[in-house]
């Protein structure tokens, strides 16, 4: 027999960086909050660690910047990009600044996953909220009457609420009970993290990104000798990194020509697991429904090309939680308004994100050719490349005509747009 709890205004499934955020949110401004999290602790799964200043905008927003700053988030300030057309002294004469994206925002911010996990969790805890760990979801139910089943040290409970928010990632158990269909893109490469630490000599204020022979880099420093890369790889190489030494190999991969700075990355050692995983982008048509709303991956994922995941879970949240407020507790808003403006911002995204594969993980003579084409033309034409600065500024500070096949078109040429 399970044990009734009915003194909630909404229950979090999940308490990630989505359900973490919104519960602290929702308990500061007095709501009653019953917020489970399945994990005792927090690991290093090869999550995103990287926020771009519109996503570090709506921490601010949402009252959460300075917490994330205790919890030992770290600005980069530039951006350097590498290529097998490039030397790296041309490549690294003109580094881009970071800080021209978001008013009063230094760059992107950066800050290890666990420990931003577990600065969410205690958060939304000192606020009052009843935040659970190690708990075992079994049932959701939304509709009418929305309710959640789960174990919680050797016990059963059933909770109610008028609203059960969907937090709880990729595999959605709140998305399959609330009947929300999720859609999924093509695949176009592998994509695959890992955290380097002990790394000497690496700027702590600069990120980059490079594309060599079948491999494509990225690196974002965490502080503290910590830097989080990632790569990509062709889709037809899925056992490239695999077998008990693959995360020594992954990191290897990262000595390329074009980025002598690469060779202090590879001198660093590998300080968790390396994780592939295809890089589809995905989608929900309405990411709520009656008794149920759905913030970050639960509601579909971008892309991580581009690296968005957290800035979208952040704005997700702040406009969840500016309806949520907009109504008397206990009560469950029209969140229509939060589906049109998700919808168009995911599309764009894409969008973003489907010329960025294009540029960054394609290989051999004909893609090389097409990003230094691309480098020479966007001098004298900048708007070519107004996509990164969709990635950085967010989608909607770009105009509309440039989430076009015409613009991906002119940025790729023909051929491309039409693949």
């Amino acid at each position: 027999m399970a044990r009734e709890l009915r003194d909630y205004d909404l229950i979090v499934v999940g308490g990630g960086i989505g359900g973490g955020a919104l519960s602290t949110v929702m308990a500061r401004a007095g709501s009653r909050v019953l917020l489970l999290e399945q994990t005792e602790a927090y690991v290093d799964r090869v999550r995103g660690e990287w926020i771009a200043p519109w996503g570090v905008v709506e921490t601010r927003t949402l009252g959460l910047y300075d917490l994330l700053m205790a919890a030992g988030a770290h600005h980069l300030s530039r951006h350097v990009t590498y290529d097998e057309t490039l030397s790296p002294k041309a490549a690294e004469a003109s580094p881009l600044p970071l800080d021209i994206f978001a008013p009063g925002v230094p760059g992107p911010l950066c800050l290890r996953h666990p420990d931003h996990c577990q600065a969410l969790f205690d958060a939304a805890k000192a606020a009052g909220a009843d935040a659970r760990r190690g708990v075992a979801v079994t049932r959701v139910r939304t509709g009418t009457d929305p309710c959640v089943i789960f174990e919680d040290a050797g016990e059963t409970f059933l909770a109610r609420a008028p609203l059960v928010v969907g937090a709880d990632g990729r595999t959605s158990m709140v998305r399959e009970a609330a009947g929300i269909t999720l859609h999924q893109d093509a695949p176009h490469h592998w994509f695959a993290g890992l955290l380097v630490e002990g790394v000497e000599g690496w700027p702590e204020d600069t990120q980059a990104i490079g594309t060599e022979g079948d491999f494509g880099f990225l690196a974002f420093p965490q502080g503290q000798g910590r830097v989080r890369v990632y790569g990509g790889f062709p889709l037809d190489q899925a056992r490239r990194f695999q077998g008990p030494d693959g995360a020594r190999r992954f990191l290897d991969a990262f000595a390329v020509s074009c980025s002598p700075a690469n060779a202090r990355l590879v001198a660093g050692r590998p300080a968790g697991p390396v994780g592939a995983f295809i890089n589809a982008d995905s989608w929900t048509d309405q990411p709520f429904a009656m008794g149920a709303v759905l913030v970050g991956d639960a509601a579909g994922w971008n892309d991580p090309i581009i690296g968005l995941g957290m800035s979208i879970t952040y704005r997700d949240v702040r406009i969840v939680t500016d309806l949520l407020k907009s109504v008397p507790a206990g009560r469950v808003p029209d969140f229509s308004s939060y589906a049109v403006e998700r919808a168009e911002r995911m599309r764009r995204l894409r969008f973003a994100a489907r010329i960025q594969a294009a540029l960054d993980m394609e290989f051999g003579p004909q893609a090389a050719a097409r990003r230094k084409n691309l480098h020479d033309r966007a001098l004298l034409e900048p708007d070519l490349k107004a996509h990164a600065f969709a990635v950085m500024a967010g989608p909607e500070t770009v105009p509309a005509e440039l989430f076009t096949e015409a613009h991906r078109a002119r940025v790729l040429g023909p051929s491309a747009a039409a693949a």
